[in-house]
């Protein structure tokens, strides 16, 4: 007499594909809701930058990391009692790159200005390695400004970049800031970390990639 197989009936495979499916789609759901996270993260910091400058100059009359009263205004505890070397301070224009780490570089002192003036949060101190004190996004990139157009034909006074953006995050963001575009409006994008004032912005956001993004204001 045979003996009867076992086995999975049709029904209980049924309920393990189900079971699978769930936890799948829990995944991708809670996948999209970090994206999502991550995206305000990073919107709020294109939308915050701007009330630092508009808020230091109504306090001071003065550009944070331009100011050549800051050393007299602050003191020199804590501070790069210096000053950024070799630029004019008080001119009106935050010199240096966006993606700088020196602290000779007004973009770079712009953090410490807008920090000691009780408008941001971080480290006050640059008086070794600027590096350590400077701001990143929610994927670790860093986030600076300058006043010199970083993208070809992005048209503004001000330039926030924003950079080690992978492309999902990247278009999302284009999305709900500007236009969807990487190469048109406001807010455009060029593949990789740093920025080519002699190219426009990426004629589209391709899977795999990261992006450097930057908003003109």
């Amino acid at each position: 007499m045979k003996k009867a197989q076992s086995g999975f009936t049709l029904v209980e495979i049924a309920i393990v594909l189900v079971i699978i499916g769930l936890l799948l789609g829990g995944v991708l759901k809670g996948q999209e809701l970090i994206n999502s996270a991550k995206v305000k993260n990073i919107a709020n910091d294109f939308r915050t930058i701007p009330l630092f400058i508009y808020g230091y100059q109504d306090k001071f009359k003065r550009l944070p990391g331009d100011d050549n009263a800051a050393s007299t205004r602050f003191g020199s505890s804590g501070t790069n009692a210096t000053g950024p070397t070799g630029h004019i301070l008080g001119n009106g224009i935050i010199e240096g790159s966006w993606n700088s780490t020196a602290v000779a570089d007004e973009n770079v002192i712009f953090w410490q200005h807008v920090r000691l003036a009780g408008l941001a949060s971080g480290s006050t101190d640059f008086t070794d390695s600027a590096k350590a004190s400077l701001p990143t996004n929610a994927e670790g990139g860093q986030i600076g400004i300058q006043m010199s157009t970083p993208i070809k034909d992005l048209n503004g006074t001000y330039y926030i970049c924003s950079t080690g953006i992978n492309s999902k995050l990247a278009q999302q963001l284009d999305t709900t800031m500007d236009d969807g575009s990487p190469d048109k409006g406001t807010l455009r994008a060029q593949e990789g970390s740093t920025t080519n004032a002699a190219n426009g912005g990426a004629t589209s956001y391709a899977d795999g990639k990261t992006y450097t993004v930057c908003l003109a204001f």
